[in-house]
């Protein structure tokens, strides 16, 4: 115990020195510094996913109007309106936040849009006067309603400015996100997940309280890095699921290609989370030197802005490659690991939550904010509501409104004297006096008694939402699928089924030559499921572009649109979960193939499958006998200068074909009436072209499945850039089109509105799904039974159909 006595100096002032005991003192004093960690700086917030510097930077960011729609401003005076206003902390720490939320090698969903140099993974950003920044359009669904009373605000550090406690938060950021921070005696390491899938999962569970983690992991089936690359054994997913903590595995996407004739090299176009390029190849350079690895010639860095991550390792041609991938996976950060550490505040206190209680406190936050939002319109609806009926109360009667307040001394006795004569509220009257001459028109009145209207119909709606709590979820729900339909984007992760021990890629591992179907989506992901679901249950994320049967160890033929097919091994596709359909889980097509080509579909390299048929740019039909060489890559159809395959299926002689053309016309015929040829064959005329029109879809239907099939149709302009124009759809029955001999023009399927002149997509098939560019749904409209009728305008932009 330190101790001292008191006493008085020559200047008659009394010092008070008081006894204290060190080590309590040092006690109190690291729980309060503990306490200011791990509340105030370290550790996210369950609900919003966001630490306290990060929300009160998004919120900051919002108060300055700093949209999307509007030009960047620079960092430095963000961080130090932050600092100011908000955050009594350093410049460097708000500013190295600010930095993370732009960065999309570290954001799944970044929330700040930066301009300038905002670093990598092997180099530091630029300073904070150098760049500049403003929210992102996912940011704005972060702070979206906070003017709505939605959640509680409280007091900055020194009582000047109110900040909120936490953000409505319209994205489960949590999740999409992650999180790292390291408090004191406890730490959080969260991966991020897709946007789509954990808001699929919310919704679920939205809609069944009583959901288990297994029905959750149907819809998050592991973590979406920003980066891709793959994860190797679910073992330690499942278990951070269930627990909140566990380890996974991550490895780098590579493939062996042919750098010259006669010598390979390992490309590696993704890299493990948070690993850079840099260190790579520093450690690939330490194990060479140290005769770890050898058969290593050379290392390159080809990355580039245009291109992204291409990392070319070149082998000697004594050695295997895949032999010396098992051993950089082995000895580099090309394999790396993931611990997973769920923690996070749940009012107000830490917790190791799991996958289910992560995603219910996210619900539970968007239930309560949108209930608070709910009351807050309806208390505002009801205010103005009273107003307008005083309006009117006031206009009906205006000369003796006039008379009232002309004949009063001064501003009160005119509203006491309003308020008796025509029986209204003190708030009524003031607002009767304000009134500006030009609300006496006739128009006005009109104007009034449809606002009155609209307010009761709004009125009516708000107090079902907040009296219903089934009303209030399915909002929730329907909010939700807004957001995933603006922001999702497809899976960058492969999820591969291995305990993570073999060092050899799991392509390798022994299978079972089991019967399955492989998909191709319309965002090109590629994928193998044991079994197709139902008719009437697809999930998100499956669009399917091309589906053909095989066995696990067989191989399949991907035609390109040159007219070539390219063998490919089944077993090099990933497999989707058992009675999962979404492809989100699947691996880019691109990535299997040789650079340059451009696959138009798959067909079936079983010599005992109907024949494969094909459609070109060009009106060309074919029909091609099933026989395959040996070969990796052929040709199956001799393509006139210009043409190019468009659609590709499998058909026999009893199925129909259908054409649809860009001028939107549609020909139906028998596919008996094309004889099949060898691969050599030019084909045959199939549908008589008009000047400047081509070829969009190929459909192939069987007989007896004619009156279930669909068509549909989707308008564009040649003026506009490609995927700039929503257009119009149009969904019509395929009986609806007689059929027609084949080389003729065929019927109209869609009548063109003003300032559309072409389809720019079409499709014939089973339950029609279309999608935008980045796989998320797009609703289309109902059925027409009109074979020639015009379209319904679409709200967003569809990049494919399937």
């Amino acid at each position: 115990m330190a101790r001292t006595t008191s006493t008085t100096p020559k200047n008659d002032i009394v010092e008070n020195i008081v006894d204290i005991d060190v080590s309590e003192e040092m006690k109190g004093s690291f729980l309060e510094y503990a306490y200011s960690v791990i509340y105030s700086r370290a550790l996210p917030d369950a609900r919003d996913g966001m630490k306290p510097v990060q929300r009160r930077i998004l919120f900051q960011m919002d108060q300055m109007g700093l949209r999307p729609d509007r030009g960047h401003v620079k960092s430095s005076r963000v961080v130090g309106d932050v600092m100011g206003k908000l955050h009594p902390h350093g410049d460097l720490a708000i500013y190295e936040t600010m930095v993370r939320l732009a960065q999309p090698f570290t954001q799944r969903l970044p929330l700040v849009d930066g301009h300038g140099n905002f670093g990598s993974l092997d180099d530091g950003p630029a300073a904070s006067r150098y760049t500049e920044v403003r929210l992102t359009p996912a940011a704005l669904a972060m702070v979206k309603d906070l003017d709505e009373d939605t959640v509680d605000m409280v007091p900055n550090y020194d009582n000047s400015y109110m900040q909120p406690d936490v953000l409505p938060a319209a994205i489960p950021n949590l999740l999409v996100n992650g999180a790292a921070g390291i408090a004191v005696g406890m730490a959080t390491n969260m991966p991020p997940h897709n946007l789509g899938e954990v808001i699929a999962g919310a919704r679920y569970l939205l809609a069944h309280p009583d959901a288990t983690l297994d029905d959750i992991m149907r819809y998050i089936p592991g973590p979406d890095l920003p980066e891709g690359g793959k994860i190797v054994g679910l073992t330690g997913i499942r278990e951070a699921y269930e627990t909140g903590r566990g380890i996974f595995k991550t490895r780098a996407t590579t493939r062996i290609e042919n750098v010259t004739a006669r010598k390979k090299a390992i490309v590696v176009t993704e890299l493990p989370y948070q690993v850079g390029a840099e260190k790579v190849i520093e450690k690939i350079k330490t194990a060479v030197q140290s005769k770890k690895i050898q058969g290593i010639t050379t290392v390159q860095n080809l990355t580039d802005r245009h291109h992204g991550l291409r990392l070319v390792i070149e082998v000697k041609n004594t050695v295997n490659p895949d032999a010396i991938l098992a051993q950089l996976f082995k000895l580099t950060p090309m394999e790396d690991s993931f611990g997973i550490n769920n923690v996070a505040l749940v009012d107000g206190k830490p917790q190791t939550l799991g996958l289910l209680p992560l995603l219910r406190v996210f619900v539970d936050h968007r239930v309560a904010v949108t209930r608070r939002r709910s009351a807050f319109r309806l208390a505002k609806a009801k205010d103005r509501l009273h107003l307008v009926e005083g309006l009117l109360i006031a206009i009906l009667d205006i000369d003796e409104v006039i008379s009232v307040i002309r004949t009063s001394d001064d501003t009160a006795a005119a509203r006491d004297r309003l308020m008796t004569v025509f029986d209204l509220s003190e708030l009524q009257a003031d607002y009767i006096l304000e009134l500006r001459l030009r609300r006496l028109t006739k128009f006005s009145r009109i104007e009034l008694e449809s606002e009155r209207d609209e307010l009761a119909s709004t009125i009516a709606d708000l107090e079902d939402i907040l009296g219903s709590e089934t009303r209030l979820q399915e909002l929730v729900s329907s909010e939700l699928a807004d957001v995933s339909a603006q922001f999702a984007t497809p899976r960058r992760t492969i999820l591969l089924e291995s305990d993570g021990k073999e060092q050899a890629p799991i392509q390798n591992v022994e299978v079972t030559d089991d019967p399955c179907h492989v998909l191709l989506s319309v965002t090109g992901l590629i994928a193998r499921a044991a079994e197709l679901p139902p008719r009437g249950t697809r999930q998100s994320h499956d669009a399917t572009l091309s589906t053909v049967p095989a066995t696990t160890r067989s191989q399949i033929g991907v035609v390109t649109a040159t007219g070539e097919v390219h063998r490919l091994d089944v077993v090099d596709t990933p497999a989707l979960p058992l009675g999962s359909s979404s492809l989100a889980g699947g691996v880019p097509l691109r990535e299997l193939m040789p650079p340059g080509t451009d696959p138009v579909g798959l067909i079936s390299l079983d010599e005992d499958a109907d024949p494969i048929v094909l459609v070109t740019a060009q009106g060309k039909i074919k029909r091609v006998i099933p026989s395959h060489p040996k070969s990796e890559s052929w040709a199956i159809v001799s393509l006139a200068d210009g043409d190019s395959v468009v659609g590709v299926g499998h058909a026999g002689d009893d199925n129909q074909l259908i054409i649809v053309t860009s001028d939107a016309y549609l020909l139906r015929f028998n596919a008996s009436h094309v004889r099949p040829q060898g691969r050599t064959g030019q084909g045959v005329a199939g549908i008589k072209l008009a000047e400047n029109a081509v070829v969009r879809a190929l459909g192939v239907v069987a007989e007896d499945l004619v009156a279930e099939a669909q068509v549909v149709t989707i308008t564009g302009s040649f003026d506009a850039l490609p995927g700039t124009e929503t257009g119009s759809a149009k969904v019509t029955p395929l009986d609806r089109f007689p059929v027609k001999g084949r080389a003729t023009l065929g019927v109209r399927c869609h009548r063109f509105l003003r300032g559309e002149d072409m389809l720019a997509h079409a499709w014939v098939g089973l339950e029609p799904r279309a999608v935008g560019a980045g796989g998320q749904p797009i609703d289309l409209p109902d059925t027409n039974e009109r074979r020639d009728a015009s379209g319904t305008p679409l709200t967003h932009i569809v990049g494919g159909i399937g």
